[in-house]
């Protein structure tokens, strides 16, 4: 950076000769530099699995679990009283004469989709095989975090 004496003594032709001098920042560079958990819980340098202390990774753990849990929490109660309900109201209208179920088709139908799931079911998409594999690996590599989450999010569902 130059100083007010270089600028005058500069020509009119030289970029710092301007009043203001304006320094390029790379935001990407700088928020992997600043990030927000490295203030709050502090960083090391290594693997992920080893940069935070075992405290530190099961509270990160043990709080994301708890939310996830809460969520499916409220979430599943939402989608059970929806089904339930909807489940009890197509039973008060086949009670009372407003429809009537072929279960016999129903039964059919059922079996048809069965038969068709088990075929699916026998070749697999490889894409669900790739990523059950990362994630066992991710749980292999991180199991402090993981074991976290497993308990936060039991206690989600239990809150």
């Amino acid at each position: 950076m130059a100083t007010a004496d270089q600028r005058e003594d500069a020509g009119p032709d030289d970029p710092e000769s301007e009043d203001e001098v304006y320094e390029v920042v790379d935001l990407t560079e700088y928020a992997r530099r600043h990030q927000w958990w490295s203030r709050v819980f502090g960083s090391n340098s290594g693997p992920i699995a080893e940069k935070y202390s075992v405290a530190t990774q099961l509270m990160m753990g043990g709080v994301t679990g708890w939310c996830a849990g809460y969520v499916f929490q409220r979430v599943g109660k939402i989608a059970a009283t929806a089904v339930g309900g909807g489940f009890l109201l197509l039973q008060i209208a086949n009670h009372s004469g407003y429809v009537q179920v072929d279960w016999k088709k129903v039964e059919k139908d059922v079996n048809k989709a069965k038969k068709h799931l088990k075929k699916k079911a026998n070749k697999a998409a490889p894409e669900i095989n790739t990523f059950i594999e990362e994630a066992t690996d991710f749980i292999k590599r991180n199991i402090v975090l993981s074991s976290g989450f497993v308990g936060g999010f039991f206690l989600g569902l239990a809150s």
